[in-house]
């Protein structure tokens, strides 16, 4: 079934254009917030974690509002960003006293964020399910490849700290979550959109 027809009831009200926009809106955030996260290696003088836990927090929110604006799946929808805001305040509080068990939170958030979007691409159709695996994929990708690089790099971490290159990869893995994140949305909002506007008139 077409991903567009699922909306056409919510479609119909005057707000579905508008509600459309703002998760466009929403995604289009999300992908600007990614750029920052892939641009953090660069600045200095900018205490990485606490940064990039602001950042996940931002984004964990974009993404609850825009669940809630969607026609239906709205719970399912809004768990993975709920994930996101829960590990990002973590990050912005810096609890842990060294790099390594921040990298593992990082791997289990991506894990449970991919897990999830799996589930609620089983309640979804057409492109939208497409791109909710794509989104899933990705971060179970990234974090299987954050946890090898984790044990290639242990020994770098344990005898100099977290070097550049790490901490720089380490940005880069949430900035490439929060592209597959925003690209989501803008489809959610496409459909939408579409829906909207290949709804009939009311009599």
């Amino acid at each position: 079934m077409n991903e567009a027809a699922a909306f056409l009831p919510f479609a119909r009200t005057k707000s579905g254009h508008v509600r459309a926009s703002l998760i466009a809106g929403a995604g289009a955030l999300i992908i600007l917030i990614s750029l920052a996260s892939a641009l953090l290696p660069l600045a200095s003088g900018l205490s990485n974690a606490s940064v990039i836990g602001t950042m996940m927090v931002a984004a964990g929110i974009m993404e609850v509002l825009a669940a809630n604006l969607r026609a239906n799946n709205r719970i399912a929808a809004a768990l993975p960003g709920l994930a996101t805001i829960a590990a990002g305040a973590l990050f912005a509080v810096e609890p842990f006293g060294a790099f390594v068990p921040t990298v593992r939170l990082v791997i289990g958030w991506l894990a449970v964020r991919g897990l999830l979007l799996a589930l609620a691409s089983l309640n979804v159709g057409g492109s939208v399910r497409v791109w909710t695996i794509l989104a899933a994929a990705t971060d179970l990708s990234l974090s299987a490849i954050l946890y090898i690089g984790l044990t290639a790099s242990t020994i770098t971490i344990l005898f100099f700290g977290p070097t550049a290159e790490i901490v720089g990869s380490f940005a880069w893995v949430v900035a490439l979550s929060f592209v597959a994140t925003g690209m989501l949305l803008l489809e959610v909002a496409a459909c939408e959109a579409a829906a909207r506007t290949n709804a009939p008139a009311p009599d």
